[in-house]
């Protein structure tokens, strides 16, 4: 809503809540009243010490009492991978505050696991708070793209993203050095395809349904291709023979035909054993329908670690204001607006 102004919080400083936490102190609607943190040498800090923005006389603290107090109309949730907490985030929702999120797994209520949901939803009715999960993809590939370009189609049969990201120059250790560099004989490629299937697999079954073309059968997989050569990275090494690349490959049907196919490959080096051909970052659309169209993707810098933060944190930054004025309960990309609001 124009003209009105909201109340957020920051929950975590990683590689992309920094960027959320500054666009929120520059962004013309919203006042920042608190910043959550992890590590102990960040609290006490002011955010905008944090990000590199002018002071705000908001310090950062590992207490979630002082969050709430500060009573924030949204709290842009962004914990590190296994950080995230269900009972944290339903003490905001029921304490009155909206959630965006980052998090995944909260793209497609209907395939939720049902107990997290159903506590989900019960704090969301408590507090009379709505939670919208987003990101680069899930979230703006798998969801806002797919919705943009089926507009212009009345006959739908398909639509095939192939997404590529370059990770060389990511500047995060902690998740890097999870799934790269390691003994490719630990690599869990069963738990790399379910994650694929809960959290992919929600985006594109949340568009079949906005679509009224339900997804009724999904296959997933997940591969990984290992270095020819040690290869310095960013902020690591990675050896011969460990794990370079991941490529996870996810199809949805509908009454037995593909309906949506989401292949992505991430990589830190590019030789590779087997030779995948890796392209420069960005995705590749193709819709097959009475209008057919292919789409390219491209960034214009090529130094991705320095500007890869802004993919995930600005859809949800954006998105604050529709989440804060939308119904209560978990929120599709396919029923908010997502207008950003670029004035100064």
């Amino acid at each position: 809503m124009a003209g009105k102004r909201y109340r957020v919080a920051q929950w975590a400083t990683g590689h992309t809540g920094i960027n959320s936490l500054r666009s929120i102190i520059e962004h013309p609607q919203y006042d920042l009243v608190g910043v959550r943190v992890y590590a102990d040498d960040k609290v006490g800090r002011d955010a905008g010490d944090l990000c590199g923005a002018p002071p705000t006389g908001v310090v950062a603290t590992r207490d979630i009492e002082e969050i709430l107090a500060a009573r924030p109309d949204c709290v842009m949730y962004m914990p590190l991978l296994h950080q995230e907490s269900i009972h944290d985030m339903c003490r905001i929702l029921e304490s009155g505050s909206n959630i965006v999120t980052t998090v995944v797994g909260f793209p497609h209520a209907p395939t939720m696991d049902p107990d997290v949901r159903t506590r989900i939803e019960e704090a969301c009715a408590r507090g009379g708070t709505s939670l919208y999960g987003t990101g680069s993809c899930p979230g703006f590939i798998t969801e806002v793209v797919p919705l943009a370009l089926l507009v212009m189609e009345r006959r739908f049969e398909s639509i095939t993203i192939a997404q590529y990201a370059d990770l060389s120059t990511r500047r995060s250790p902690e998740f890097l050095r999870e799934i790269y560099g390691i003994d490719p004989a630990t690599a869990d490629l069963a738990d790399g395809a379910a994650r694929s299937e809960r959290t992919d697999g929600a985006a594109l079954r949340q568009i079949a349904d906005a679509m009224s073309v339900p997804i009724d059968d999904i296959t997933a997989t997940a591969e990984i291709a290992v270095a020819t050569k040690d290869t310095e990275i960013g902020v690591m090494t990675i050896p011969a023979g460990t794990v370079g690349a991941w490529r996870q490959d996810i199809t949805g049907y509908h009454k037995g035909s593909p309906l949506f196919t989401y292949s992505r490959v991430k990589y830190v080096v590019r030789d590779l054993e087997p030779a995948w051909e890796v392209l420069n970052t960005g995705w590749h659309v193709s819709v097959r329908g009475d209008v057919p169209m292919e789409m390219d993707l491209r960034f214009a810098k090529t130094d991705y670690g320095s500007w890869s933060p802004g993919i995930n944190a600005n859809l949800p930054v954006n998105s604050i204001a529709d989440v804060c004025d939308a119904r209560p309960g978990i929120l599709t990309t396919a029923e908010l607006p997502l207008i950003p609001n670029f004035s100064r």
